[in-house]
This record gives structure tokens, C-alpha cells and sequence, in this order.
């Protein structure tokens, strides 16, 4: 029963902010092209991991099938690594409008050349450094330079496009707008995923790897729809790209609080890589499901942990404390492993990976906002490729880790020793990373100019 004079509390709906942002200019758009562009390749890699595991016979999957898998991540470790390297430069030099739609162009290009592979799957075998009698079939052989496109494209495409975003909301507005922005994408690659894994179930893989070309195409036409000037002012003399380059990674040394989150992503992104490489073995090998419509599952609802991920972490306040929060989400993604190592039946892998999955959409979510928070605009892409550089260096050699792991202990020994290596890793950052535990922000400050 209320009382006379006194005001009933009103609950804010917490979509609220969200529906705020897509009334503002070219937001819809924007979001639209970059979680589509960030959604596609996982719908292509889908494809590609499975096609890959089921192309050698159930005797030797767990050998020359983990391996195969392994290099498929190693194809792509050069390209990606240059591509991070110079992507920050470009993106501090050129209209981020106009390299995005270039970049995704590029992707368009790689996606129908995979496509063109799986139509006509040459045949043959190729032998390959390995185990005695190793092999690709050259298909498999030939999805690698695809392959390598694709991820290449894609990082160049997202330090221009990070870097974009305080250019179409207040700083204030930061952590709902990436968290809109990644859990749209990772949505999206939860249903592509789906879908390609009931595709791959009824129909020929050259059909599912279409899925992520039409992704790819509607990128290009929700670009023609922004409307924001995304050209980039330059401050200073001009100097060569891979000066410009290099200056991302000078920022994150003088920024200690910065440099140990990219270090930690480096090494538990590793770690990662090392069991999740094997996903598709994990489901036909460890939980005896042999249908791609169960590895469409398990990679839609770790998808869909992701998006989740990324629309609570603006609900937990966390800009005071981000490096606190990021140490403590890390530790949950170790446990996480280990519990999907410990079952053996879908029913169980399902909501664990899902459980794993809210970390790194936290994670990401929490360190886009608290760089574009704090870093100035002529040096953020910079910034942003240069921790990418630092935090994905060690994926695929951490994917060929996997590869050579599974084939020394098992599927399970894999997910086991992962996880537990990343809470180890956690503890010590517990321990060690003072500058990441005291890292935070207050959202009303302006990002700082940069000096020199």
C-alpha cells in the first residue's frame, strides 16, 4: 500500500540504453556491417573443421585428422600476424569507411574461392611433415589459402572498425554499444553455425560454405548505409606505415594496465586454441556423435554464451575495476574447460559451453570499452592491432599444440590439461599484474590527447 508524498520508484528497463542506440544516425548500419562481417567466418570455419575432420576414415581422425586440423590454423599465421600488424596504421591513415568496404571485398573473394574448392574436390593425396604416412587430401590442402584470406581480412577489417565506434556514441554509451555490436555477432554465428551444421547434415559442404558469402555480401550493403564521417585526422609529420605501426605498440608499453591484458589474452587465447581446435573431434570422438548437426550445436550455443557475454557486461558496472573483472573471468573459463573435459554427453556439454562462452563476450566487451575509452582517435587502430598482434600471436601455434596433444594424450587430456593451465595462468596473474588489478575508468572523462 503506498503512502501520500512519497514517489513510487520507477525500474529503468535494461534494454532501455540499447533501444537509445539504434535511434541514433547510421547505428543500425554500422552494427549491422560489423557483426555480420565478424559473424561470417565462423560460419565458414564450421565448414571447414568439420569437412576437415570427417576427411580421413574413423581410424585415423584422431591422428592424421587432429593434425590436418592443426595446420589449418597454422595456414592462416603469417597473413593474420602481417595483417595485425599494419591494419592499426591503415586505419589511423585512411577514410575507415572506405578500408572497410575494401576489406570486405576481399573477404567476398576468399569466401567463392573456398566455395569453388568444395564444388569440385580435386582429388589426390599430398604428403605432409607429420607422422609416418601423413597426408592431405590436396581439397583440404587447397581450403588453406581460403582460409588464410579470410581470417586475414577479417583483422583488417576490425581495428578500422572498433576505432569507429566513439565517432557514433558517447563515451557513456561505450560498453552497451560494443556489447549491442558483438552480441548481435555472435548471434548471428550461433544461427549460422546451426544452419550450416543442418546443412552440412543434408547436403554437400559447397552449399553450408555459401551461408557465410551471403553474410559477407550483406556487409557490403549495409556499409552504403552509414552516414558518419569516418575520416581520420592526422596530428604531426607524415611518416612511413610501419612507423605509424609501431607506435601501437610503444602506447601499450607506457600503458602498463594495458600491456598485461594483452599479454594474459596472449597466453589464455593460446590455451584455448589448444582444446577449442579440437571441438569437432570433442564431439565425434569423445561424445560419440558423428551427425554435423551436434557440431553445429556445440558451436551455436558456445556462440550463444558469447552473445550473452557481451550483453551482460555493461550490466555489472565494471569500469572502475576492468582489470579486476577480466582476472576473474579468465579463472571462470579454465573451470569451465576442465568441466566440459569431466562429462560425455551432450546434454552436459551444452550448458557448460554455453557457461563458458559469457566469459570471453565479457572479456571482450570489458577491454573495447576501457580502450576507447582512454585511448586518443589518431593512435586507436593502432592500439587495437597491436594488441591483437599480441593476443592472437600464439593461436595458431596454440591450434598445432592441440593438434600434436590430442594425438599424445586424447581428447579429454586435452580439455583437462587447457583448463588447468589457464587457472594457473590466472593465479599468477592474481598475483603478478598490479597494474591490469588496478585498471579502470570513469566513463565521463574525455579519452586524453596524444602527446609528442
Amino acid at each position: 500500500m503506498s503512502r501520500r508524498g512519497v514517489r513510487p520508484v520507477r525500474r529503468r528497463d535494461p534494454l532501455s540504453r540499447f533501444g537509445a542506440l539504434f535511434r541514433q544516425r547510421s547505428f543500425p548500419a554500422f552494427l549491422t556491417a560489423g557483426a555480420l562481417q565478424f559473424a561470417a567466418p565462423s560460419a565458414a570455419l564450421v565448414v571447414l573443421l568439420y569437412c576437415i575432420a570427417f576427411a580421413y576414415p574413423a581410424d585415423e581422425r584422431t591422428t592424421y585428422g587432429a593434425l590436418a586440423l592443426a595446420f589449418l590454423g597454422l595456414s592462416s599465421t603469417l597473413p593474420t600476424l602481417a595483417c595485425a600488424f599494419f591494419s592499426g596504421a591503415l586505419a589511423d591513415r585512411f577514410d575507415r569507411g572506405a578500408l572497410m568496404k575494401a576489406v570486405n571485398l576481399a573477404s567476398l573473394l576468399a569466401t567463392a574461392a573456398l566455395a569453388s574448392d568444395l564444388v569440385f574436390l580435386p582429388s589426390g593425396r599430398v604428403p605432409f611433415p607429420g607422422p609416418a604416412g601423413f597426408y592431405l587430401p590436396l581439397w583440404v590442402l587447397l581450403l588453406f589459402p581460403g582460409w588464410a584470406a579470410v581470417a586475414a581480412t577479417t583483422t583488417l577489417f576490425r581495428p578500422a572498425f572498433n576505432a569507429s565506434v566513439p565517432r557514433l556514441v558517447d563515451a557513456t554509451e561505450l560498453p552497451s554499444a560494443n556489447g549491442a555490436i558483438y552480441a548481435i555477432a555472435a548471434v548471428v554465428s550461433a544461427i549460422a553455425s546451426v544452419i550450416v551444421g543442418v546443412v552440412l547434415t543434408f547436403a554437400a559442404p559447397a552449399y553450408a560454405i555459401s551461408v557465410a558469402f551471403l553474410l559477407f555480401f550483406a556487409v557490403q550493403v549495409a556499409l552504403l548505409f552509414v552516414r558518419v564521417d569516418l575520416s581520420v585526422s592526422r596530428r604531426g609529420p607524415s611518416r612511413s606505415v610501419f612507423k605509424d605501426a609501431t607506435e601501437g605498440y610503444r602506447y601499450l608499453v607506457r600503458r602498463r594496465g594495458l600491456l598485461e591484458i594483452t599479454v594474459a589474452a596472449l597466453v589464455v587465447n593460446f590455451l584455448a586454441a589448444v582444446a577449442l581446435v579440437e571441438l569437432a573431434l570433442y564431439v565425434a570422438s569423445w561424445l560419440n556423435l558423428s551427425e554435423g548437426i551436434w557440431y553445429g550445436a556445440m558451436t551455436g550455443v558456445l556462440t550463444l554464451g558469447v552473445a550473452a557475454g557481451f550483453l551482460l557486461a555493461p550490466r555489472i558496472r565494471f569500469e572502475a575495476h576492468a582489470g579486476r573483472a577480466i582476472i576473474v573471468f579468465m579463472l571462470a573459463m579454465g573451470l569451465a574447460m576442465i568441466a566440459l573435459g569431466l562429462v560425455r554427453t551432450i546434454w552436459l556439454a551444452l550448458p557448460i559451453i554455453f557457461l563458458y562462452g559469457l566469459m570471453p563476450g565479457m572479456i571482450t566487451t570489458i577491454f573495447l570499452s576501457t580502450v576507447q575509452a582512454t585511448v586518443p582517435d589518431e593512435v586507436m587502430g593502432r592500439v587495437f592491432s597491436a594488441d591483437e598482434v599480441g593476443s592472437y600471436a600464439l593461436v595458431p601455434v596454440g591450434q598445432y599444440t592441440g593438434g600434436l596433444l590430442t594425438v599424445s594424450v586424447g581428447v579429454q587430456g586435452t580439455y583437462l590439461s587447457a583448463g588447468g593451465a589457464i587457472i594457473g595462468f590466472g593465479l599468477i596473474m592474481v598475483a603478478s599484474f598490479g597494474a591490469l588489478r588496478r585498471l579502470g575508468y570513469r566513463p565521463a572523462e574525455p579519452p586524453p590527447l596524444l602527446s609528442g
